[in-house]
């Protein structure tokens, strides 16, 4: 039975109860849709957009988080909706903001990266308010700084009773992190379906997942224990300063290195002048956590992948950009014996060897068999990939990421895009992906999914999973070495998907609950109860403002915040400075980190030399907290070079807690700057539609130390520039305000000769 339904081709789509029931829902409120990978989520987005597409001069916005993602719904929608193919548009970063404006003006349906409409939404090249209906897909990403963030609140400021709808296969095990999606995407029903439910379990397909113990070779005792023994020598100094419990390697873990290393830094932070021991500690956690992940590589990849390794290691330990930690590591007696046996061997991992016996079986039981084998490691895919090249009827294909890595170019979107289709056309039939081919992708379903090493991400785990079983029964098989992190990360996943499955049920009453507490604050505020206006109401009534943006600064939380609160922010390139307020205010934003580096590297008091000459009005703002404890710098100097800013250049320095805070605060600034039209927004040196009047006052505020208010009193005394600048020091010193000193700087500045650089 197919689904009918006006805007959907008729014979296409395959009429699923879940499906029909989820959309019913989900057509009512925003909603969370968690449903098993391969089983259609795509498709109740459809039946959605279809429902959409009856209403008039509405626009739809579908987003998805990577490229190759975009591509294949753009793909569906084209192949099962009635709509002409130019209503469907794509936005990708690759498309000029003159071109994209013009298609969405002329679209329907927009199919995009949510970066690309944050971008948009930040330079107001477009808006939302012909939006009815927007989805976010893989919407566990919306969290924290993530794009869908940003675009769920400039789609809530906009709309009252706009749709959203968030999907996802796998939102993980943690309640309060999807709540924290909930409450981004402005969710309020949540609609989950796993295999076992009724109306999906007709539509499952059987999944044997099996597992196979994997024994190390004896080959591999003597490196083990020499890495082991190396790694022991420096557990026992973090043993002794309490940041470890213990130094034995088998209780040691990753986790408890990385809490070793929070350790270590917060105790660097509290103290004003931390002692040597802790920046050495810090330096051997490094070089703990390095030759723990060379022995996990030893134990889980093999030898190939652990010879790669040390090889980098040794690159980085001569470079002048190599760590101290490598450093002392290649120049530790176990390691460089280690080192020394490992290319001695001639012998691989055994996961090698039955990775080759699995295919070989695959194919000779189904030679029409494809088969995607997952591994986190770039350089075991390689050697896997040139391995099956020998394979009877095996046609390997590496599929991984964009990034380069040690020589490693990766795989560009396109080329992304190629693999696939290749796939799909049986060029190939053996995938040996990364992580990239975990999420989403319209990979077909496969025969068999090979599981190099388990991962304790049970969302991992799951989109691992669902690259088969999606139209026909199909099998897993996990690699599993004894007795290495192979076996707790195995158990870990099955914990956490075991916990999250537990839990799913759970979180329909505890969301329930939320939304209703949620709802009364939001009642209680909208009555009036706490005589509070709402953004929007606010919004309305002012006049809005312009801040100019270096676009290096563009793409930060502050720029965010501004365009959310209403702040019209136009992207420059800026020489100097990250904001323009109006013509005579630059503003120089630095987080505390940003400003201790500058202040190391010397770059500070130049950068603050060049602001102060740029405006009449320079600020300084500096974001953050713990300025005195974050690095090892003395408190005199911290302080000395805030006096030195402040004094010396005349640049206040004005401080915020965070990226909002920042936001509010320039706005304010602006504001006032720019209330009645009186100020213009512009660069210094940019023609502006000045009146006469402001153009002489604006040239000599531009004169060392000139407020505009000593500016006015100068021109209103001498009546022009040129009385100004062939004044005497004498003649300077009668205008109210003007001392000796700046009386001194304008003279000096006005009779020196140009030197070209």
């Amino acid at each position: 039975m197919k689904v009918n339904q006006e805007f959907i081709k008729p014979d296409t789509v395959e009429r699923r109860e879940y499906q029909i029931n989820i959309a019913e829902s989900a057509a009512k409120d925003n909603t969370l849709v968690v449903l098993p990978t391969g089983l259609g989520k795509t498709i109740i987005a459809l039946i959605l957009i279809a429902k959409e597409l009856k209403k008039e001069n509405n626009k739809i916005l579908f987003l998805a988080p990577t490229k190759p993602l975009v591509i294949q719904h753009s793909q569906v929608l084209r192949e099962l909706l009635t709509i002409d193919d130019e209503s469907i548009v794509i936005f990708t970063g690759e498309i000029s903001p003159a071109k994209r404006k013009e298609m969405w003006a002329n679209s329907r349906i927009i199919v995009s990266t949510p970066q690309v409409i944050e971008n948009d939404l930040i330079s107001k090249r477009l808006d939302l308010k012909d939006v009815s209906f927007i989805i976010f897909d893989e919407c566990h990403h919306a969290v924290g700084e993530y794009a869908y963030v940003f675009v769920s609140e400039m789609y809530q400021k906009q709309h009252e009773d706009g749709l959203a709808l968030g999907m996802t296969a796998s939102p993980g095990n943690d309640i309060s992190k999807i709540l924290e999606v909930c409450k981004n995407l402005d969710i309020n029903n949540i609609e989950i379906r796993t295999k076992y439910d009724p109306d999906v379990k007709p539509y499952v397909h059987d999944l044997k997942i099996t597992w196979k113990e994997i024994l190390l070779p004896q080959g591999f005792a003597y490196t083990i224990q020499l890495l082991r023994k190396a790694l022991s020598e420096r557990l026992k100094v973090l043993k002794n300063i309490g940041v470890v419990e213990s130094s034995s390697t088998s209780v040691i873990n990753r986790t408890k290195l990385l809490d070793a290393q929070r350790k270590i830094q917060k105790e660097i932070r509290s103290r004003v002048k931390p002692p040597k021991m802790l920046f050495k500690a810090a330096s051997i956690q490094s070089e703990a956590m390095k030759i723990h992940y060379a022995l996990e590589l030893l134990q889980t990849q093999g030898v190939n992948a652990l010879k790669n390794y040390f090889q980098r290691m040794g690159k980085a330990a001569i470079s002048k950009d190599g760590s101290k930690a490598s450093r002392s590591i290649m120049a530790d007696n176990d390691i460089l014996e280690a080192v020394a046996y490992v290319k001695s061997l001639e012998i691989e991992h055994p996961k090698v060897g039955e990775i080759v016996k699995i295919v070989e079986k695959q194919f000779e039981d189904k030679p029409s068999s494809k088969i995607i084998i997952f591994t986190h490691y770039r350089d075991t895919s390689a050697y896997i990939s040139n391995l099956l090249e020998n394979v009877t009827r095996a046609k390997p294909s590496r599929f991984i990421g964009q990034a380069a890595k040690e020589g490693d170019k990766g795989l560009t979107q396109k080329e992304q895009a190629k693999v696939i289709q290749r796939f799909k056309d049986g060029e190939y039939n053996i995938l040996i992906a990364t992580s990239v081919a975990e999420e989403g992708l319209d990979i077909p379903s496969t025969d068999l999914v090979i599981f190099y090493e388990p991962i304790p991400s049970e969302i991992r785990s799951i989109q691992r999973r669902g690259r088969t079983a999606r139209k026909m029964p199909g099998k897993v098989i996990i690699l599993i070495t004894k007795g290495t992190p192979d076996e707790g990360y195995y158990w870990a996943s099955k914990r956490k998907e075991k916990r999250m499955r537990s839990e799913l049920e759970l979180i329909r009453s505890k969301l329930g609950k939320k939304f209703e507490d949620a709802d009364s604050l939001y009642k209680k505020e909208v009555e009036g109860i706490t005589n509070q206006k709402t953004l929007r109401d606010y919004s309305k009534k002012e006049n809005q403002v312009k801040i100019i943006v270096d676009h290096r600064e563009y793409r930060s939380n502050v720029v965010k915040n501004l365009a959310v609160k209403g702040t019209f922010v136009e992207p420059q390139q800026l020489d100097v400075g990250d904001y323009v307020l109006s013509s005579r205010i630059g503003v120089e934003r630095k987080n505390v980190d940003d400003f201790l580096e500058s202040l190391i590297g010397g770059k500070l008091f130049k950068q603050m030399t060049r602001l102060r000459d740029a405006y009449s009005r320079p600020i300084l703002v500096l974001e953050g907290e713990n300025l005195l404890t974050k690095r090892n710098i003395n408190h005199n100097a911290i302080f000395g070079s805030l006096a030195s800013i402040s004094v010396d250049f005349g640049i206040p320095v004005l401080t915020t807690k965070d990226a909002a805070e920042t936001a509010d605060l320039l706005k304010v600034i602006a504001k006032r700057e720019q209330r009645d039209g009186k100020k213009t927004v512009a660069v210094r040196g940019e023609k502006t539609q000045m009146s006469l009047r402001e153009r002489q006052q604006f040239i000599i505020e531009g004169l060392p130390n000139v407020s505009a208010v000593i500016a006015k009193r100068l021109l209103s005394h001498f009546g022009s520039i040129k009385d100004i600048a062939n004044a005497t020091e004498g003649e300077l010193l009668e205008v109210k305000g003007v001392g000796k000193n700046i009386a001194s700087d304008i003279i000096k500045l006005l009779n020196a000769n140009y030197l070209e650089d």
